[in-house]
């Protein structure tokens, strides 16, 4: 069952970078972030009485991880404003090798024959999206998706700060419930961006915030997302590093999109680089 819990929370994490990319259009991206993540914590208020009778450590805990996914969506939604949604799907990828490492380093999990068989595909298909075909180089069609270096930093630091928060949520689902989880971090969340645009003094246009249908769309997708996640986080059996390479199925949704709804070139070149990727991920969880 957790298995395709994960499969459906990378599935629906696709469709959440097209959703972000739309909602970027027409917000800038703390006003995105912060309308995303208070509508969010809105929709889980009716589990609010289940969230209730954590141990305080946890607190701490949870506000830990949810300041670390405020960094990493930070970083990341800029990168999706400014890249690509298709570049930034293959990017993404990239957790895997982070949060592999992670769970190897931190919770002692060990890596059998299929997993670096794995991680060796994954790690190929991503050299592989650096070392373009001679066709194509010659042709000049990449020259529009030229990205700066920073927005490409931004993308891999967001890969393994998500990376570090997946870490983070298989330690606290040890001792606390999904319910409780996920309001307090959506609460947490929520206030660490208020606190940016008062500290920063960011203009923000509420009114078109809250009017942005695509935000909306987000902050449901997050909610069923994340819920799934966590609950396959808490069961038996569920390992870091197989539900990290089971998360990046939704690589396929955002090439896809980036060629039909965003009308981007070279999807030919990104989908053969996913389908290595991809084929680690089915050897990894073999």
């Amino acid at each position: 069952m957790w298995v395709w819990l994960v499969l459906l929370y990378g599935v629906l994490k696709g469709i959440r970078e097209i959703v972000k990319k739309k909602a970027l259009e027409h917000n800038s991206t703390i006003e995105v972030l912060f309308m995303y993540t208070f509508l969010s914590f809105v929709m889980v208020l009716p589990t609010a009485k289940q969230a209730f009778g954590v141990e305080p450590r946890f607190y701490l805990y949870i506000a830990m991880k949810s300041f670390v996914i405020f960094l990493a969506w930070m970083c990341s939604f800029r990168a999706i404003k400014r890249m690509p949604i298709s570049l930034y799907g293959v990017l993404d990828l990239s957790r895997v090798l982070f949060a592999t490492l992670l769970g190897v380093i931190v919770l002692q999990e060990t890596l059998g024959f299929p997993q670096l068989i794995g991680l060796l595909f994954v790690s190929a298909g991503l050299l592989f999206l650096k070392y373009k075909p001679k066709s194509l180089r010659e042709a000049g069609a990449l020259a529009k998706e030229a990205v700066e270096a920073k927005i490409v930093v931004m993308a891999f630091l967001s890969c393994l700060l998500n990376a570090l928060s997946g870490l983070l949520d298989k330690i606290l689902m040890r001792d606390i419930t999904s319910s409780q989880l996920q309001f307090w971090y959506l609460l947490f969340l929520t206030l660490f961006y208020l606190a940016f645009i008062f500290i920063s003094r960011t203009p923000v246009n509420w009114k078109r915030a809250v009017s942005n249908k695509w935000v909306w769309l987000l902050s449901l997708l997050i909610v069923i997302a994340d819920r799934a996640l966590f609950v396959a986080n808490g069961m038996e059996g569920s390992r870091v590093t197989v539900m990290t390479l089971l998360k990046q199925a939704g690589c396929v949704v955002t090439i896809l999109a980036g060629r039909f709804l965003f009308h981007e070139k070279n999807t030919g070149h990104k989908l053969v680089c996913a389908a290595v990727i991809i084929a680690g991920i089915v050897i990894g969880v073999m």
